[in-house]
């Protein structure tokens, strides 16, 4: 099960950053910093400067959680990981230290990798 299928997002056109924050379980000034690294994580801001998330957004969120804290992807490697994405390419697994093809790591990771482009997909198709 993903990231995104397992977090039910209520079901409104914006969220402040502290809903955010709760529904993701991450913090407020983390997704401030996540922001100015992840180019396709652009919420709106109201007349009074307050950030006003779309359920968009919240699943980029989970998806750049994912890859940081699960996959332990670097930034660099997680802003990356989204763009190639987005753009619909093929990220492909080329070698592991240690594993030999058809091996269960290698198998694992490829699974992953496949439940990853279709959750990516399925977000560049929400904010296109």
């Amino acid at each position: 099960m993903s990231v995104v299928e397992q977090i039910q997002i209520p079901d409104k056109l914006f969220y402040k950053i502290n809903e955010v924050s709760t529904l993701t379980q991450v913090k407020p000034y983390v997704l401030r910093y996540w922001e100015t690294e992840f180019p396709m994580l652009t919420p709106e801001k109201d007349e009074h400067d307050q950030r006003r998330y779309r359920k968009g957004d919240i699943e980029i969120i989970l998806q750049i959680k994912r890859l940081l804290y699960d996959e332990k992807f670097t930034i660099a490697g997680a802003r990356k990981q989204l763009k190639v994405m987005c753009e619909g390419g093929q990220a492909q697994v080329k070698s592991f230290e240690g594993a030999r093809p058809g091996s269960h790591r290698v198998r694992r990771i490829n699974s992953s990798l496949t439940e990853l482009r279709r959750d990516l997909a399925e977000i560049c198709k929400i904010i296109a």
